[in-house]
């Protein structure tokens, strides 16, 4: 064999390889062009693209799921079953995706305790996410979260919280409305740091605090709606995550993310479904709280 056969023949077992490990393509289409894909499948990872964002763009990342943690009723322990930044450590079966319609979906069996099969289906106003959890051990868990971690980046990054809102009472109100020194403290001394608001539980006491060496900073009254919505730089588009019930409402301004993560509890034998949507629209804040109010009231 000469020298230019074998570098075609080198070429063509690389691209051989290459499609038989090629997977199918794991995104859907809303009609007005946004996008959602599959950018990690072993450590499930969305992206989501607005209409007229290059697949270069960062856009809205979602971990999907970032964490399914719950409280071991038999050992009294918190348990991870899964969690992105253990990597390989993590005791579950690789998840198996699937695309049907306008769903994204995969199953994956979580430390031979739970299978978890989480979906995402693509609406007319937004993300609807899924985590159908079965329990087939004899272990049952309190306070069970499929943690989803909806990641704002490009047109709704938002680091000094200018546009991060949650609604009370009185109407909306930015959520980092207490703490406006954050618009000039520079953002060493700002990051990293946690926003919280309260929505079921109980107002923390301490407006600010440190846990795990993170600045916490907790806002003095409860959200009466359970959702926080930041708009976009221009602010034509809106996302905004929802979950019909949740302890509170927070954000990591270093990514701008939006958590409202609800909770289940899970006994032996039982299966739960937890279920949130982010909402991305054009409008404005009145319309997004329409949206909530037609979803709570369902």
């Amino acid at each position: 064999m000469n020298r230019n056969a074998g570098l075609l023949f080198s070429i063509l077992l690389v691209l051989s390889v290459c499609i038989a490990n090629a997977q199918p393509s794991l995104s859907i289409t809303r009609p007005d062009g946004l996008k959602v894909i599959v950018v990690d499948a072993k450590y499930p990872l969305l992206k989501v693209l607005l209409p007229g964002e290059s697949p270069s763009d960062k856009g809205i990342e979602t971990e999907f799921p970032e964490h399914v943690t719950g409280l071991n009723q038999q050992s009294k322990q918190s348990e991870h079953l899964y969690l992105v930044s253990m990597g390989n450590a993590n005791k579950r079966t690789m998840p198996a995706w699937q695309v049907t319609g306008n769903t994204i979906s995969y199953k994956t069996d979580l430390d031979s305790a739970i299978t978890m099969v989480a979906s995402v289906t693509i609406e007319k106003d937004g993300l609807r996410y899924r985590y159908q959890l079965i329990n087939r051990s004899g272990r049952s868990y309190k306070n069970l979260q499929a943690v989803t971690c909806v990641k704002l980046y490009s047109l709704f990054a938002d680091t000094l919280l200018e546009r991060t809102y949650v609604h009370h009472p009185q109407g909306f109100d930015l959520l980092a409305s207490e703490t406006p020194q954050r618009l000039t403290m520079g953002l060493q001394q700002w990051l990293p740091c946690r926003y919280l608001v309260s929505y079921t539980w109980p107002v923390n006491p301490n407006r600010v605090e440190t846990v795990d060496g993170i600045t916490r900073y907790n806002k003095s009254k409860k959200a009466d709606k359970p959702f926080i919505a930041t708009l976009s730089h221009d602010h034509k588009w809106i996302a905004a995550t929802y979950t019909k019930e949740t302890g509170n409402l927070w954000t990591n301004p270093e990514r701008s993310c939006q958590h409202a993560d609800p909770a289940t509890d899970l006994n032996a034998g039982e299966t739960k479904t937890l279920e949130l949507k982010t909402f991305i629209i054009k409008g404005n804040l009145d319309e997004v709280l329409n949206l909530v109010n037609n979803e709570m009231r369902k």
